[in-house]
């Protein structure tokens, strides 16, 4: 070992002592900085007093989901305890277990978050905090408890609002603009977890517009400020003290945060506040069509680069989009002056727009855009989309002949089918009667009992037409074929299948 100059060494040591300093100090600021902003109790303390505890009870019926009451053998071992628990706990008709009456009626009690908008008391909550329930109270940041009314729900959404009145002024927040928010940004949640009372908690936001199949306008803000049980239905802000979204849901494995939290943005919900506070319901708007996803296939089939837009599979007869002379096979992709890149795109604008209200509706057919005017009516929500049925000629002179084509044993329509596959009378086209496990088919799933309605567009009403549609297609040079498929019920898809 070569022992270091005395001049080196004290280079060295002063080299040492500075990189330990530096660390120090980086080290000391390092928890300021974890802390995030210095803002944060200034927000806390500003809103706190406008977020509220939502306090529910509800009554359990007799016996309800309980079925009849378990018997045993007797002489049991259990029978005395089976007596003391069971019987004990039943109504007057239950007396001495001789006339087996019913369980009493119990309650039972939960707690979730809201927050006002308006110092008339006006609160929002989610749906699931008081759905069903038959008693409802506001519990304000000092501990006031006041009873609530519900002025309506949206189910979709799971918002509600709620009215009390004021024993004494109120504190209210404003609705900021969730469409502002960045990947990254500060944002501070409050609400109730585990009944403890109010309780902060920061983090980022983590997404936008998650789709987690919890409805048809999902459209989350995806944040790892911890949010636990009872804080449903709380705000959450962005730095300016504005609510940008209501916390909803979380997906954790142990029901407490494990980072995954999600909150209707804003945008949605002062929608959804207003209309409830109005009419007491939601009146959003109807197009009139059933949609789904524009694959690379399908989109490869119908001349569209690159692939985008909401896909008609079927139309509703009595909808407005039929007499605007949208048709299956038409693809949106603009609405209102708003881009379509998706279906879920498509639902969310369209439910946003006023009923009544004439829009441009830009669609992509036979690999041409057209526009279409169209005036939209009101969603039902015990509304069933009926879809429209293309119209091939009349098979009932046909004679049934069974054929090949795409991995599928096809047939024409006859009355023997439509029996042993429960087809309605109102579809028309060719029915599938087998299916190649080793096929495309297969593997779009498509089986016995569907029925294809038209190919690259064009209605079809047997499997000869099928057959030479398919060739013609292959001679024209085309990769994929798009159908038009039915089930029995008359419910309409697209499917693009691989040609060889």
């Amino acid at each position: 070992m070569i022992a270091a100059r005395p001049a080196l060494s004290r280079r060295l040591r002063m080299m040492g002592a500075a990189i330990s300093i530096g660390a120090a100090s980086m080290l000391s600021s390092a928890p300021a900085f974890a802390r995030g902003p210095e803002g944060i109790a200034d927000i806390a303390e500003k809103v706190i007093d406008a977020v509220v505890n939502i306090s529910t009870s509800q009554t359990i019926e007799a016996n309800k989901g309980g079925g009849a009451m378990p018997q045993l053998p007797p002489g049991s071992p259990f029978e005395e305890f089976f007596d003391d628990f069971f019987k004990n706990r039943r109504g007057p008709g239950g007396k001495g277990g001789e006339k087996g009456g019913e369980f009493q009626p119990r309650k039972t009690n939960s707690l979730g978050s809201g927050f006002i908008v308006d110092t008339a008391g006006i609160v929002v909550t989610n749906n699931h905090v008081i759905a069903d329930a038959d008693e409802i109270n506001v519990i304000l940041n000092d501990g006031t408890k006041i009873k609530a009314e519900v002025v309506g729900v949206d189910k979709k959404t799971d918002l509600a609002v709620l009215k009390f009145k004021p024993p004494k002024p109120l504190t209210a927040v404003k609705f900021g603009d969730s469409d502002k928010i960045r990947l990254g940004d500060w944002v501070v949640a409050i609400g109730n977890p585990f009944s403890l009372g109010g309780t902060v908690t920061a983090g980022i936001v983590s997404a936008k517009n998650r789709d987690i199949s919890q409805g048809p306008y999902d459209s989350y803000i995806q944040t790892d400020a911890a949010i636990n049980r009872g804080n449903s239905g709380g705000p959450l802000f962005n730095l300016d003290g504005e609510v940008i979204g209501v916390n909803t849901l979380i997906i954790s494995p142990t029901g407490g945060s494990i980072g995954l939290g999600f909150a209707v943005p804003s945008k949605t919900v002062a929608g959804v506040v207003d209309q409830l506070q109005k009419f007491g319901e939601l009146r959003r708007g109807w197009l009139g069509v059933r949609i789904q996803q524009v694959t690379d296939e399908i989109a490869d089939s119908l001349n569209i680069k690159p692939a985008r837009g909401a896909l008609v599979a079927g139309v509703d007869d009595k909808g407005p989009a039929k007499p605007a002379g949208i048709e299956p096979g038409d693809v949106v992709v603009k609405f209102d002056g708003k881009d379509v890149k998706d279906p879920k795109d498509l639902s969310r604008i369209v439910a946003d727009t006023a009923v009544g209200k004439e829009v441009d509706v830009v669609i992509i057919r036979k690999g041409n855009e057209e526009t279409r005017k169209v005036t939209l009516g009101r969603l039902e929500d015990n509304d069933k989309v009926q879809q429209a049925n293309a119209k091939p000629k009349d098979d009932t002179a046909e004679k049934p002949v069974t054929q090949k084509a795409l991995g599928l044993d096809l047939a024409a329509l006859s009355k023997d089918l439509r029996t042993k596959y429960k087809i309605k009378d109102s579809v028309k086209g060719v029915v599938v009667t087998g299916v190649d496990n080793a096929s495309d088919a297969a593997e779009k799933r498509l089986s016995a009992g569907d029925v294809i309605v038209e190919v690259a567009q064009e209605a079809v009403s047997s499997a000869a037409d099928i057959k030479k549609r398919v060739d013609q297609l292959k001679k024209d040079g085309k990769k994929s074929v798009l159908l038009l498929v039915s089930n029995g019920d008359g419910e309409l898809r697209f499917v693009a299948l691989g040609v060889q």
